[in-house]
């Protein structure tokens, strides 16, 4: 975890319960950090199924061409993730790493090292001792219960103030099943796919393909729809297994209607620890919600919305507590999309500021000046074009993001 204060924005991690067919371990390797976890194990029941979800960076890291190598057999035993070094742009040697690791991991829970999943976060161009990590193998693996979430979510954190986690009760078709995730994430975080690190786990008993577009829809609305510095980890994994414990009615399509609770608590789930990100964004103090409304359709809408997300005009004008509504017109008119000027409303605080290009002279200043003072600022635009519609997160930049990211590799 990060030296820096804890994020204002932070929220208590709640109270992670055991999920049936999971078993955690992390311990203090000294890969990069000392006195702290840093190295993770998770083992799945057999038959555990799996889904994922990756970054669209072209120089990803090496765990993230292993993952997306063997994730097509859609069957998972084991989890390994370790904090402080990314295990990027380090040739054959990174690949290498990943590989005798995964096998060692194998070998301790017993099973393919084609069923074990590997993720990194840290620094980009160290090498990973992974040797280090094959030796800590027989400790994890003795040390693995059920209760060991707390740890497991401190053990991923790098520059993260605060760990993150979240857990749902739902059924499926009238049988209780639980969801419960990790994530990590504070910088380096933008679409597509800005989570960082986030491990989703499920006792429910669904098919990889069924999970797999599960996820593919629920993404969208969730970790790629936040943003911090507009810049797209080499490392974003997001990993979801279903242990099949929980003796549920067998659902083999995505549109079953008795999915539906199941689908909507993941969605949920997802943009709860997508927000927890963002509510960690190095030196973050402010959360902004941007609603796009009225666009020509919904992706444009979705590119509007990271426009005004991702200014730094935008974002320092939050900073300073200035309702400068100007920045967010020329942010909707440099997205690229459709908009029309004269057709165009601003709203800040829920109140409308600017309507069909004009400010409108009698707004409620003070009212608005008051919002921005608060720890969540809402944006809402209005291209009044069509039907299209987005939500985006994003959040402040401060001197505080400057200050740890201008010491990366000497903190």
């Amino acid at each position: 975890m990060s030296s820096y204060p804890v994020s204002p924005l932070a929220v208590t991690l709640p109270e992670l319960c055991p999920v049936a067919g999971v078993k955690l371990a992390s311990v203090q390797a000294g890969l990069r950090y000392t006195g702290r976890l840093d190295l993770s194990l998770m083992e799945f029941a057999p038959n555990t199924t799996v889904a994922g979800v990756f970054t669209k960076n072209k120089c990803p890291g090496a765990p993230i061409d292993w993952c997306r190598k063997i994730l097509y057999r859609g069957k998972a035993r084991g989890l390994l993730v370790n904090a402080g070094i990314a295990n990027v742009f380090t040739g054959q040697a990174g690949f290498d790493a990943v590989k005798y690791s995964a096998q060692a991991a194998a070998k301790t829970i017993n099973c393919t090292p084609e069923e074990i999943f590997v993720a990194s976060t840290g620094v980009i161009g160290e090498q990973l001792p992974y040797q280090k990590i094959i030796n800590y193998l027989p400790e994890l693996y003795s040390k693995l219960a059920s209760d060991q979430w707390k740890e497991t979510a401190q053990a991923i954190l790098t520059t993260d103030t605060f760990a993150k986690g979240f857990s749902l009760k739902t059924d499926i078709d009238n049988i209780p099943v639980t969801i419960q995730g990790i994530a990590k994430g504070s910088g380096m975080i933008a679409p597509d796919m800005a989570t960082m690190l986030c491990f989703v786990t499920t006792d429910a008993k669904l098919p990889a393909t069924v999970l797999q577009k599960l996820l593919n829809e629920k993404v969208k609305t969730t970790f790629n729809s936040i943003t911090v510095d507009s810049d797209t980890s080499t490392s974003d994994t997001l990993l979801l297994f279903a242990t099949g414990q929980t003796p549920n009615t067998e659902i083999n399509d995505i549109d079953d209607p008795r999915l539906s609770n199941f689908s909507n608590a993941l969605e949920k789930l997802l943009q709860e620890l997508a927000l927890l990100v963002i509510r960690d964004g190095e030196g973050v103090t402010k959360l902004i919600e941007i609603k796009v409304e009225g666009a020509v359709n919904n992706e444009s809408a979705f590119k509007i919305g990271q426009s005004i997300g991702n200014s730094p005009l935008v974002k320092t004008a939050i900073t300073g507590e200035d309702a400068n509504w100007g920045r967010v017109v020329m942010a909707v008119g440099k997205a690229g999309e459709p908009a029309d000027r004269d057709l165009l409303s601003v709203a800040i605080g829920n109140i409308w500021v600017a309507k069909q290009g004009e400010v409108l002279s009698d707004y409620d200043q003070d009212k608005v000046n008051k919002h921005m003072q608060e720890q969540v600022i809402k944006i809402k635009v209005n291209l009044n074009l069509g039907e299209g519609h987005a939500k985006i997160w994003s959040c402040n930049l401060t001197q505080g993001y400057i200050e740890i990211n201008g010491s990366y590799l000497r903190s």
